[in-house]
């Protein structure tokens, strides 16, 4: 290894936000090994499209991770590894703490004990809860809804101690509603259990669902329905490399929303879908589902001003639209 081509460790880096950060890594002239477990992640994307070491394998399996850390020269660590459904982490919180937590706390004592000391964080704005002031900025109280945000808020804290500690340097990145597709059309979003708007819409579009469900129209918004902030992936996926050269070089731990600063309602979203689809999409206005808040919208201006990061695509139809691509290519 050379300092100016070091190897970085994605865990999760075969699923959707992790495969679009690989992909930037590699462009940024970083060696990535991934490890995932292929639960959510795609392999023929590795293989494919990203062509990187993969590792197939769990955060919780202490002896792969011993192995991985003794036989390769790893620098820094990202960690996208994490169950992310709030409806399941309601029904089953076990499995997220074992996993989101457990298996967190897993890899960072086998970190610590490789004197690997740098670990980028995926993170999420689930960890503010209903917000009291919008938009959202970095020192706003935690107070998670759900196990899933509680259980990223646990490792936030794991790592504020470790900090302390051990002084693992970390950057922890909260997320607002990542979006969108790789402009090649190479990568994109694709979950099972899908339940983000965005591509819930374009499988509408394409037939491959009969309408879409707007939950609640008497939100104290616009058009009454709800707002969000979507940020595209690309742009996050940017971020996490510019998190990483902070921490490489010197970077105190810190934490950074990533969002658009902008919203935009349920009603806008398909109303864009429409015009770059050119279909007309079936929405159903149903009741509001529980403890969804009206508006949820980030600041990022100390990513901006820290990192020097800057969306190259706020705009929510080049969203749509690069993931309309990709949705198109996927699912023909």
């Amino acid at each position: 290894m050379t300092q100016e081509n070091p190897t970085i460790l994605v865990t999760g880096g075969a699923g959707y936000i992790g495969s679009h950060t690989v992909y930037a890594l590699k462009k940024s002239g970083y060696k990535v090994i991934i490890l995932d477990n292929l639960v959510y992640g795609h392999r023929d994307l590795v293989k494919s499209v990203l062509e990187v070491e993969l590792i197939e394998g769990d955060t919780n399996d202490r002896q792969l991770l011993d192995k991985l850390f003794s036989s390769r020269d790893i620098t820094a660590v990202m960690h996208f590894s994490a169950y992310a459904y709030v409806g399941e982490s309601v029904k089953d919180p076990a499995k997220y703490y074992r996993n989101n937590v457990i298996g967190t706390l897993v890899l960072l004592e086998a970190m610590l004990a490789a004197s690997v000391k740098q670990f980028v964080f995926s993170s999420t704005c689930a960890t503010y809860g209903v917000p009291k002031t919008v938009p959202i900025p970095e020192d706003h109280p935690q107070n998670p809804i759900n196990p899933y945000g509680e259980s990223k808020l646990m490792v936030e804290k794991i790592l504020s101690d470790f900090n302390n500690a051990y002084d693992l340097r970390s950057v922890r990145f909260r997320y607002f509603n990542a979006a969108g597709a790789d402009p090649s059309g190479l990568l994109g979003e694709d979950h099972n259990p899908e339940t983000h708007l965005i591509p819930l819409v374009l499988q509408t579009a394409l037939e491959k669902r009969e309408s879409i469900s707007i939950f609640g129209t008497d939100y104290p918004t616009g058009d009454g329905t709800c707002v969000r902030d979507y940020i595209h992936v690309n742009d996050l996926a940017d971020a996490h490399v510019l998190g990483l050269k902070y921490l490489l070089k010197g970077g105190n731990s810190a934490v950074f929303n990533l969002g658009n600063g902008n919203g935009f309602s349920v009603k806008e979203v398909i109303q864009t879908a429409e015009r770059v689809t050119g279909k007309n999409i079936k929405a159903i206005e149903c009741d509001r589902r529980p403890g969804d808040p009206p508006v949820l919208i980030g600041s990022s201006d100390k990513a901006r001003q820290i990192l020097g990061w800057e969306p190259k695509y706020p705009h929510i139809q080049d969203i749509i639209a690069h993931a309309w691509n990709w949705h198109q290519k996927r699912h023909k």
